[in-house]
């Protein structure tokens, strides 16, 4: 059934908003070329998108050939303004956007843990207050919020849990509260991280991939067939909770240590490299606000003596040595995952005195990140996973490839091991990329536009 007059212009008007922001600025040739319209519609459709205040004229093309010059449109970007927050244990980041989501301000503050919950919330409602004004916005269209947790598949919701702070359920309600008119969404960190990747970042050519978050805390997204997958409660990708070999105890439903997290996460990758005899150099120690800046200097200071040595980390151990879980599975002298693995003889006089310590340590880290991989790609097949967060990051090809060596030889399932190329800002960048498709999606619907600035 062929579609009426007024569905296939609402069509035709999305289908050119769509190229005008993948694009940027077109002609109307332009958009005839790409879309395969005819000129006609193409002029209907530029007129009837001006007039609602959606496209404007925003320059001339065609100096170099006879006649006059043809008009360039362009999305009207101070239509409305777009505010995406990145919520963390230890503080906040905002950044607000115009309609197109070219960032116009961006800002961040720590709130400590000592700080209540009344003026933590006070506190990163004042940012996104100074954020909007600095940004030149009178008011909110949309709101992304990143934050770690589950969020409720039902109601879209925070939901309650022990383990994370308080004032981040108050902040979302606060937030509508301040904000009446703006829409106001919220969800998990890491889902938003793999979006972001999978538009903007190392995921781009991939359909299907899992993002495995190594932060504060540590968690997984799940993209299959192009869709990321929440679960029934909300709950994929709560990797911190997975059982693992080489911890004290078991997780319980309220408290992830005894899990992966306490393998990965940022205050157990100090702990590992303090072992290992890897510094985080002064001015790093480690605190509740500071144990990710702390975990991510190990890790690039690691990084860096591995390369000054002119070999990858695997260069100072032998194979067998340098995998712990196989070790441990063939009955080995490394009984836990992660243990320092020992160096071949003559290693030492080979390597240098800080690159030695920094191999044992990127391998006593891979050995830790691919009992989680492995898992993943176990259950999903995802072909390719993404080391993400700031630790994720500052590993580099050197971790990836050291966890992609192990993994390798612990499954037959192909896969790849990517690393971020947006670490920590990946939050950030998908709430704010969420933002603006929801606002989008709303101005851009079909009927009749109010020209109305936000």
């Amino acid at each position: 059934m062929p579609a009426s007059p007024s569905t296939a212009r609402a069509i035709n008007d999305r289908l050119a908003l769509r190229l005008l922001q993948q694009e940027g600025p077109l002609t109307a040739g332009q958009l005839k070329q790409l879309t395969g319209l005819s000129r006609p519609t193409v002029a209907d459709l530029v007129e009837r998108l001006t007039v609602a205040g959606l496209i404007a004229v925003v320059g001339e093309a065609g100096e170099q050939r006879r006649g006059p010059n043809a008009k360039v449109y362009g999305i009207v970007a101070d239509r409305a303004h777009l505010a995406a927050l990145d919520v963390r244990t230890e503080g906040v980041a905002v950044a607000v956007a115009d309609l197109v989501g070219r960032v116009l301000a961006e800002e961040s503050v720590p709130i400590g843990g000592d700080m209540g919950t009344g003026p933590a919330v006070e506190q990163a409602v004042a940012l996104v207050e100074r954020v909007v004004k600095e940004a030149g916005a009178d008011r909110l269209h949309t709101v992304g919020i990143g934050a770690p947790g589950l969020i409720d598949p039902a109601s879209g919701e925070l939901r309650d849990s022990s383990g994370l702070p308080k004032w981040h359920r108050r902040l979302v309600a606060a937030l509508q509260e301040r904000l009446p008119e703006a829409r106001v969404s919220v969800e998990n960190e890491t889902n938003l991280a793999a979006l972001a990747e999978q538009r903007d970042g190392v995921a781009r050519d991939r359909d299907t991939f899992v993002l495995l978050w190594l932060g504060h805390g540590t968690g997984a997204a799940v993209v299959l067939d192009g869709a990321l997958r929440r679960g029934a409660s909300g709950g994929t990708g709560e990797i911190g909770f997975l059982p693992v070999p080489g911890t004290a105890a078991l997780p319980s439903s309220t408290d992830c240590e005894g899990g992966f997290h306490s393998l990965a996460a940022a205050g157990a990758v100090v702990d590992l490299a303090a072992r290992c005899g890897v510094s985080a150099g002064p001015g790093q120690e480690p605190s509740l606000v500071g144990v990710v800046r702390a975990a991510v200097a190990v890790v690039r200071s690691a990084v860096r003596q591995v390369r000054e040595a002119g070999a990858g980390a695997g260069a100072f151990w032998p194979a067998h040595a340098a995998d712990a879980p196989h070790s441990a599975s063939r009955g080995g002298e490394s009984g836990a995952v992660g243990e320092e693995p020992r160096p071949s003889r003559g290693s030492e006089a080979s390597a240098s005195p800080g690159a030695l310590p920094a191999a044992r340590f990127l391998d006593a880290l891979a050995d830790r990140l691919a009992v989680g991989v492995a898992s993943v790609v176990a259950i999903l097949d995802p072909g390719c996973v993404v080391l993400g967060g700031e630790v994720g990051q500052a590993g580099g090809d050197e971790l990836a490839a050291l966890v992609q060596d192990r993994i390798a030889r612990m499954t037959p399932l192909p896969t790849e091991v990517r690393t971020t190329t947006l670490g920590g800002g990946a939050v950030l960048r998908g709430a704010l990329l969420t933002a603006r498709d929801r606002a989008q999606e709303e101005l851009f619907a079909p009927g009749e536009r109010p020209v109305q600035r936000w």
